[in-house]
C-alpha cells in the first residue's frame, strides 16, 4: 500500500489526475503517516512553499433564514449568537488595515443570510471600493446567492474572489440544509466564474457525513475548478441540531486533507474552523498538504493568532 501510494504521487506529478468513478477506497486504508508525506510532496511540487493568509469579520450577523444545522447564525436554531446589521464601513476598513499591516493577504466581509438586500449590498459595495482605495489586502466576499448583476457590481469595486462553500456531498446535502438546495450553491459559483471572480469552495467536515461524501466533495470541487479550498471541522455549538456530534479525531482530519490533496493537487488547500481540534494549531497538516490557512478572527468560532501563525510557518520553511 505504502508502494501503491508513492506510484499515485508520482503519477499525479506526472500530469495524472484522479476522477469521478475511480476506486478511492485506498486512501481510508493507507499508512497516515506516508499520505501525509507524499501529500506534501505534491503540494510542494505544484504550489511552492508559499503559505496563503486570509482573515475574515461578519459584517452581518444572525437571524439567517436558512436553516443549516450546522450554524450558530441561522434563526432557526436557538444558539443565542450576537445579532446585529451590517457593520459600519469605517469599522470593516479599520479592521482590514490593522490585518494587512500584520501580514494577512486576503480580506473577506462575509455575511448571514441568503443573499444580500438592496440596502445591504449598497453598504458592501462602499466597504470595497474604500478597501480598494485605501488597504493594499485582496478583497473576498461571502454574501449567499446573488445575481449575474450584483456579482459585476462586486467585482467592480474591487473584490477578485467569491465565497461559497459546497458544504458536503450531494448526497449528504439534504442532510444539512433544505432551504436551499446542493444545485442552487453550484449555480452560485458558476454565476460567480462567469462574472470573472476566483472562487473559495470547501465545506465542512464531521456532519455526520461518509468517508464517500468527503471524497465526493473533493472531487466536485475539482471538476468546478476550484483553486482555494477552504476545510471546516464542525465545532458543534449548543443550540444547533449538530449540537450532539462529536468533535473529530486528529488523525480524520489528517486523513481528509491528504485526500483532498491527491484529488486537488494545485489548489490551496485552507485550514478553516476547527484548528483548535489540532494539534500546535495544525502543524502536522501543514506537513500534509495543506498550504493556506484563516487566521485572526473567525466567523462564529474563536480563531488563531496571527504572529503565532506567521512564527509556526516561518520555523516551518515557508515563506509569507
Amino acid at each position: 500500500m505504502q508502494q501503491s501510494i508513492q506510484q499515485l504521487t508520482q503519477e499525479i506529478l506526472q500530469g495524472r489526475r484522479l476522477k469521478r468513478g475511480e476506486n478511492f477506497s485506498f486512501f481510508l486504508t493507507a499508512d497516515l503517516t506516508e499520505l501525509c508525506k507524499n501529500a506534501d510532496r505534491l503540494r510542494e511540487h505544484f504550489c511552492g512553499n508559499r503559505v496563503d493568509l486570509c482573515t475574515i469579520i461578519n459584517g452581518k450577523s444572525g437571524r439567517c433564514s436558512e436553516d443549516c444545522k450546522f450554524c450558530a447564525q441561522s434563526a432557526h436554531n436557538p444558539s443565542g449568537c450576537s445579532e446585529y446589521a451590517f457593520l459600519d464601513v469605517d469599522t470593516i476598513v479599520n479592521d482590514a488595515k490593522q490585518n494587512a499591516a500584520e501580514g494577512v493577504h486576503r480580506y473577506s466581509i462575509v455575511t448571514a443570510g441568503r443573499n444580500l438586500s438592496d440596502q445591504d449590498m449598497e453598504k458592501a459595495l462602499q466597504a470595497y471600493r474604500k478597501l480598494r482605495k485605501e488597504c493594499s489586502i485582496s478583497l473576498c466576499a461571502s454574501h449567499g446567492f446573488l445575481s449575474y448583476e450584483q456579482f459585476l457590481a462586486l467585482k467592480e469595486a474591487g473584490v477578485n474572489r467569491y465565497h461559497e462553500n459546497i458544504e458536503t456531498s450531494r448526497r449528504n446535502f439534504p442532510n444539512i440544509c433544505t432551504t436551499h438546495t446542493y444545485d442552487d450553491k453550484i449555480e452560485s459559483i458558476q454565476l460567480a466564474q462567469k462574472a470573472g471572480f476566483d472562487v473559495c469552495s470547501g465545506g465542512i467536515i464531521g456532519m455526520g457525513e461518509t468517508w464517500e461524501d468527503r471524497i465526493d466533495m473533493a472531487v466536485s470541487l475539482s471538476e468546478l475548478g476550484i483553486q482555494s479550498i477552504p476545510i471546516n471541522a464542525l465545532n458543534p455549538i449548543p443550540g444547533t441540531p449538530f449540537a450532539h456530534l462529536k468533535p473529530l479525531l486528529e488523525e480524520d482530519i489528517l486523513r481528509t486533507i491528504t485526500i483532498f490533496r491527491f484529488i486537488n493537487p494545485t489548489a490551496q488547500i485552507r485550514l478553516a474552523a476547527g484548528r483548535a481540534l489540532l494539534e500546535q494549531s495544525g502543524k502536522k497538516a501543514f506537513c500534509g498538504g495543506a498550504n493556506a490557512t484563516i487566521t485572526g478572527n473567525m466567523l462564529t468560532t474563536a480563531g488563531t493568532n496571527i504572529e503565532q501563525d506567521k512564527k509556526m510557518l516561518l520555523a516551518m520553511g515557508f515563506e509569507i
